[in-house]
């Protein structure tokens, strides 16, 4: 799994997953271009991991600043060669009745729509290369139900759905699209947590643990590397037996 070179894009890229797979993708040699909101985290990013990476600042959920920040960062890195779609919203807890719709549709921009945004606006110069990888984070809620977050759910199930149309229409091309589905991953927001809480949620899992986002980042590595190059329009699951479990 040798990026050396090549040129890849993370969104939500200054914490949590994000981060975690730009440190690997970079630490293998990969130009990194990062974009996330928070600009002072994102600073921070660029600082940590050197100087093949660059940030630029968009909320993916925003067509017009999305589409400026992949301009910008194939200005600066060349064509770009994978996309990691990460960023994403949680959505919040409501009962169904209560659930503001505004909420709903923000979630669904962000989660889903981006998706598309981004997929959009970089598969041209994927086809002009004949070669290409798109790799978007999923959840186990792209595999099940939770109450009381249809807008997180439904969003994604569409990112799921949306891969496989990806990977189906770009296969001829040799463009491959696949779906990273984390299950309990120990990120900040997870630590924040208290401890009985987060020993419940270890109880759910067959591994009797938490997932770390280096593993996960392994995952991701691979499906974005050549290593995966005759794999597409599949949904990997890095969750420690969850999704297999009837416990959950």
């Amino acid at each position: 799994m040798d990026f050396a070179g090549k040129h890849i894009v993370v969104t939500g890229a200054s914490s949590g997953i994000g981060l975690g797979v730009a440190k690997l993708l970079a630490a293998r040699g990969a130009r990194l271009s990062l974009i996330a909101r928070r600009r002072e985290l994102l600073d921070e990013a660029v600082a940590e991991l050197g100087a093949n990476t660059a940030g630029f600042t968009a909320d993916v959920g925003d067509k017009a600043q999305l589409d400026a920040a992949i301009d910008a960062a194939a200005a600066h890195f060349g064509p770009v060669e994978a996309l990691f779609a990460n960023a994403g919203l949680t959505g919040g807890f409501t009962p169904f009745t209560a659930f503001d719709p505004e909420v709903f549709e923000q979630t669904l921009r962000v989660n889903l729509t981006s998706v598309f945004w981004a997929a959009q606006k970089v598969i041209p110069a994927m086809i002009a290369a004949n070669k290409g990888a798109i790799l978007v984070t999923g959840s186990m809620g792209s595999k099940r139900g939770m109450a009381m977050n249809p807008a997180y759910v439904a969003s994604k199930h569409g990112v799921l759905g949306l891969t496989r149309a990806i990977a189906v229409e770009m296969a001829p091309h040799n463009i491959r699209a696949n779906c990273i589905i984390p299950g309990f991953i120990r990120t900040e927001a997870l630590d924040r947590i208290p401890p009985e809480q987060q020993g419940k949620i270890e109880g759910r899992v067959p591994m009797r643990r938490m997932g770390s986002v280096e593993e996960l980042a392994e995952v991701a590595a691979f499906l974005l590397s050549d290593a995966a190059s005759h794999v597409t329009g599949q949904d990997w699951a890095v969750d420690g037996g969850v999704l297999e479990s009837i416990e959950v």
